[in-house]
């Protein structure tokens, strides 16, 4: 009887061990890929068909003069509001748009009306320099909101609470007046919705002064989806919206952030697939011919193995796709 129950208990073992290792197996393949070079991620950024290069990137805090510029400059003929999204692809690599499609990619749908494509760095300075600031999600996405780096606005790393001194252009531009409204929608809860988020003081600041600034967590990448295809499909739908879709990062985090995985590559495929169906959304409205879009796709940082943080160029490289 003993035997018995010794044989059974191996076999529970043994078994598990198998299952352990078929989930293991799988994430680990590319947690450090030997192949994953920089000369690798230069000749596959040669082939997406930016318009700089890595020399000439653009600082990711470019983008909040393009919001700016873009909500203080005069109509053009014919139309009668202006509209702005950011839709953010959190952890995609400048090189993985390689694997961008011909149909259902919002990148290409983009590129195909004549719009720009252009390298971008994060991290404070542009590669080789070592970087000033982390190649995290709050320092990056912060600096693009805010238009300045962390010595400035101060989130060094996550789980780092935002002072007002430097607010985002959600707030500024409709406490000045500039826009009626404007939206944030993502699934990450180190945004504004913890105790040590980012946004958490400017959130607040935003509720007590009645400003119509809306900060939306969802449950996932699938919700954030449809709650900013929601938005857009508003007959008054808020003036910018700021929307991040995380599929790279979070498979980045699980099984590799490289060119060389599968997985990766499907990630964002996922996202870009997210990013042109927003787009269809956005063309789709009953006043879309009289309003002004200014439509851009950027990532806060790239990646390597399973991190990202540091100063490789495959964590400084992002990209800005822009209609204008």
């Amino acid at each position: 009887m003993k035997k018995k129950i010794l044989i059974i208990a191996l076999t529970i073992v043994l078994v598990g061990a198998i299952v352990a290792s078929a989930i293991l197996i799988p994430k680990m393949e590319y947690a450090k890929d030997s192949n994953d070079t920089e000369e690798l991620f230069r000749q596959n950024v040669a082939l997406v068909g930016y318009e700089n290069t890595i020399e000439t990137a653009i600082p990711q805090t470019e983008l909040y003069n393009m919001i700016k510029n873009h909500f203080n400059s005069p109509l053009a003929d014919g139309k009668t509001e202006k509209k702005a999204i950011i839709i953010g692809y959190d952890g995609c690599r400048a090189d993985v748009l390689t694997e961008m499609q011909d149909e259902n990619s919002a990148i290409s749908a983009l590129l195909n009306d004549g719009a720009s494509i252009n390298l971008a760095y994060c991290g404070g300075v542009n590669f080789p320099v070592p970087n000033t600031q982390d190649t995290s999600t709050a320092p990056g996405w912060c600096s693009i909101l805010t238009g300045v780096w962390a010595d400035e606005h101060g989130i060094t790393g996550n789980d780092i609470t935002k002072s007002l001194e430097h607010k985002t252009l959600l707030t500024t531009l409709v406490e000045e007046n500039v826009i009626d409204s404007s939206s944030f929608i993502t699934k990450w809860k180190g945004h504004f919705d913890r105790n040590n988020a980012t946004y958490l003081e400017e959130k607040d600041y935003c509720e007590k002064n009645n400003l119509n600034v809306s900060f939306n967590r969802c449950k996932n990448d699938e919700a954030s989806h449809e709650y900013t295809l929601s938005e857009v499909g508003k007959k008054d739908c808020a003036d910018f919206i700021f929307v991040i879709y995380e599929p790279t990062d979070s498979t980045g985090h699980n099984y590799g952030f490289t060119i060389n995985n599968p997985r990766y590559k499907e990630a964002f495929k996922t996202a870009d697939n997210y990013g042109f169906e927003t787009i269809n959304a956005i063309k789709q409205r009953e006043t879309y011919n009289t309003e002004d879009w200014l439509i851009i796709i950027t990532s806060d940082h790239g990646g390597i193995g399973t991190e990202h943080g540091d100063a490789s160029i495959q964590e400084r490289m992002t990209f800005i796709a822009s209609n204008k």
